[in-house]
């Protein structure tokens, strides 16, 4: 660089660190703890769960303490029953009655801490996941073995998936999702790269293939894009589909899955 150059960084580098400054100054244990709410409705057999925790600052444990005292009901709209739901550990409450069914629409009310809450989701057709194989690659001299899931698309359908991936049996904490936009009733062969976790020959693998409604499908997909590598998307909270500036999300959700040992 030449020495001429440097008197007009100078003037640049007050206001980068002028900035710095402001930003680092941010308290960040100023945000009012927020509700957050995570329920289920599935074609697999109850009871469900509805679970009600509350954020905490940002320098606590990231261990959200659960909400107790909630009135927490799920309506069938379709069938016109409504399940008053039981709290039967804190912070978690259980159907008695509901039902999962496909095309029917389901309402979540929960009344807490003086604020009420409201959602909907209505359960899509299943689509069968036919087969769970494996891709292997070389990336940079790593070897890396990623699952595929393979399944029939339906025609003239708009379909919402997510997967969730199980590696001997433990959760991975990504949700991976799909839209069918770009093709809608063509057959599915989608390889699904694993970020931080890889799967190991022998390793027993568990995919569940989640058909989901499209505000349930946009609030993993901004999850996955908050919390994924995309340096280019601005992080923010997911798009809930809970009223009342709750996080979380409430799904009525067809389930099919597969299991499989990587070779």
């Amino acid at each position: 660089m030449k020495f001429s150059n440097i008197k007009w960084l100078l003037p640049i580098l007050g206001i980068v660190l002028y900035s710095c400054k402001k930003i680092i100054n941010i308290n960040l244990n100023d945000a009012s703890p927020q509700i957050v709410i995570e329920g289920n409705v599935t074609n697999m057999a109850g009871p469900y769960q509805v679970q009600i925790t509350k954020t905490v600052n940002f320098s606590a444990s990231n261990v959200f303490p659960p909400v107790s005292g909630a009135v927490v009901k799920i309506t069938d709209n379709t069938s016109g029953t409504t399940d008053s739901l039981i709290e039967t550990s804190p912070g978690i409450y259980t159907t008695n009655s509901t039902l999962g069914m496909y095309g029917h629409t389901y309402q979540l009310y929960i009344s807490v801490q003086g604020q009420t809450y409201t959602a909907s989701s209505t359960m899509p057709q299943l689509v069968v996941l036919d087969s769970l194989t494996f891709q292997h690659s070389d990336l940079f001299g790593t070897k890396n073995i990623n699952p595929v899931v393979n399944f029939q698309d339906p025609a003239g359908i708009a379909n919402y998936y997510t997967y969730r991936i199980y590696i001997n049996s433990k959760p991975l904490k990504d949700t991976y999702t799909f839209s069918d936009r770009l093709s809608d009733g063509k057959y599915i062969s989608q390889q699904i790269y694993l970020d931080s976790t890889y799967v190991s020959i022998g390793d027993s693998v568990l995919l569940q293939m989640n058909c989901v409604d499209k505000n349930v499908w946009s609030y993993f997909n901004t999850l996955s894009q908050a919390t994924g590598s995309d340096q280019s998307v601005s992080p923010s909270n997911p798009i809930s589909n809970i009223s009342n500036n709750a996080l979380g999300y409430f799904s009525a959700t067809a389930i099919s899955s597969k299991k499989s040992i990587a070779k």
